[in-house]
């Protein structure tokens, strides 16, 4: 399982941009062939692709690139160039615009077909994102889709121009958000995190444009790690060390776990199945959520 509170786009044309980002703070970075790169250079970009897999020492990060989507003429040469290229070297790869299962059973089956072709033993994972109407009321059935996928990303931009939705700004408030009663992709936003819970995958929020807004990065990081979110998806470094902090346990959180989990096995050890701690009821539910918090600071690195 891989740590994921920040996740860093980076533009698979710029090999600067590309040194710097697998450098940098981010939990993940995608090198980008999708939506940061120009239709003429999609095809010559696959080439810094193939050179930081193989090239470019990645520590603990995963190997990650963002395929064009299936509706492109450029998706299954990103797949045969890349895969062939880098055999047993990328750990999963972003498919966009997943609209239905059948989606991600094609490049399953793509991948399958390479990944024997070229001996290589460890399936690439998937990351998904929904980011249309039609991807919204299917993400239960694609988040199952293979057992490829590693986690749902939500992509604001594009489902908000799917659905014809006023804004200014992708995934920055603006006065249409003024005019709503209430946060206006609340609904999707709780869908994909139930649809990746039940399938037991990551879940990632999408990003927010205004890099210089560090307040408002704040504060919409927030929002995901409220809902139960495991982290953000970044367009500029500036917002990697937020949305690390923010998607981290606080230390008031980890020790209130510790204490949860210390008592409540000393009470189940004498025989009794609920205490009070603190003039709070802790049961098997409370159990869950510390033990929860403990693993998310023990992958941060904030405890042993």
């Amino acid at each position: 399982m891989w740590l994921e509170r920040s996740e860093l786009a980076v533009p698979a044309s710029n090999w600067h941009m590309i040194e710097k980002g697998v450098a940098s703070v981010a939990d993940v970075i995608f090198l980008d062939l999708e939506d940061s790169v120009a239709p003429e250079a999609k095809a010559s970009a696959r080439a810094n692709v193939i050179r930081a897999m193989t090239e470019l020492d990645w520590g603990k990060k995963p190997r990650v690139f963002r395929m064009n989507a299936l509706d492109t003429t450029f998706f299954y040469r990103d797949l045969i160039e890349i895969v062939e290229a880098t055999a047993g070297q990328i750990d999963f790869i972003l498919l966009p615009k997943v609209n239905r299962p059948e989606d991600v059973y094609v490049v399953d089956t793509l991948l399958t077909q390479i990944e024997a072709s070229c001996g290589s033993s460890r399936p690439i994972g998937l990351e998904l994102l929904i980011e249309t109407a039609e991807g919204l009321i299917n993400c239960e059935r694609i988040a199952s889709g293979s057992p490829r996928v590693e986690a749902l990303i939500f992509g604001p931009g594009d489902y908000t121009a799917s659905l014809r939705i006023p804004s200014v700004s992708i995934g920055t408030p603006d006065e249409w958000d003024a005019a709503y009663p209430g946060h206006r992709f609340h609904y999707p936003l709780h869908r994909i995190l139930v649809a990746g819970r039940a399938a037991g995958v990551r879940v990632i929020d999408g990003p927010f444009a205004d890099f210089r807004d560090a307040d408002g990065f704040r504060a919409a990081c927030r929002v995901a790690r409220a809902l139960g979110y495991d982290g953000k998806m970044c367009i500029h470094p500036a917002q990697l060390e937020i949305a690390n902090e923010i998607f981290s346990p606080e230390a008031q959180e980890i020790a209130w776990a510790a204490r949860v989990v210390d008592e409540y096995e000393q009470a189940t050890a004498a025989g009794r199945g609920s205490i009070s701690i603190a003039n709070q009821m802790v049961d098997v539910a409370s159990i869950k959520m510390a033990r929860n918090t403990l693993d998310a600071a023990r992958a941060a690195g904030l405890i042993d």
